[in-house]
């Protein structure tokens, strides 16, 4: 038997699955108090929308100075391989420049950019939401991807959101667009 899966950005109790805009902020924010290799972690999950073991997987020749961009591969596609790049703003490109050239010096090759575990990454972010206040379903990096997502449909042509986040289907992209809060005023806003 076929089951249609239902996109929704709240869960069963309603409860909302992306941060808003002031969420997000706060979020980074907390941040800044972190040492350099969690808060560039928490900082390109912000910055990209990316999944955080996209983030995780992350090499030190991940990051292309001279395009302004990081380089993920696409984990949830059916192949490997699948790449896409997505801009950063030169503040975190500086910060990252340093920390790979300190890599790099120290291991001779290309490495991974981090020396914790996934489980390790997933709890400094769980750590950030609450120290940002930050509750509930929302509080974890899916939730920062859904609110990167919801700010940028906002602001970008749904194509390249689409592009950003490594959906094979607009479609899947176009949930965005049914937001709520702040989001939907700010949208509403255009027409009124």
């Amino acid at each position: 038997m076929m089951y249609k899966v239902t996109l929704s950005l709240h869960n069963e109790k309603g409860q909302r699955k992306y941060l808003n805009q002031e969420e997000r902020l706060r979020f980074f924010e907390v941040t800044l108090g972190y040492g350099l290799p969690k808060r560039l972690f928490c900082q390109l999950l912000f910055y990209t929308g990316a999944r955080i073991s996209e983030i995780y997987n992350l090499r030190t020749d991940s990051i292309d100075q001279a395009n302004k961009t990081v380089v993920l591969e696409t984990l949830k596609k059916r192949k490997r391989g699948i790449y896409r790049e997505i801009p950063l703003p030169v503040t975190i490109l500086k910060q990252l420049e340093s920390y790979i050239h300190k890599l790099v010096c120290e291991n001779q090759s290309v490495i991974s950019l981090w020396s914790f575990s996934l489980r390790t990454g997933s709890r400094a972010v769980k750590e950030v939401m609450t120290k940002a206040g930050i509750t509930g379903v929302r509080s974890c990096s899916r939730g920062l991807r859904h609110g990167f997502a919801v700010y940028a449909v906002s602001k970008v042509p749904l194509t390249m959101v689409k592009k950003w986040l490594g959906h094979a289907s607009l479609t899947t992209t176009a949930i965005y667009l049914d937001v709520i809060g702040e989001e939907e005023r700010e949208i509403a806003k255009r027409i009124w």
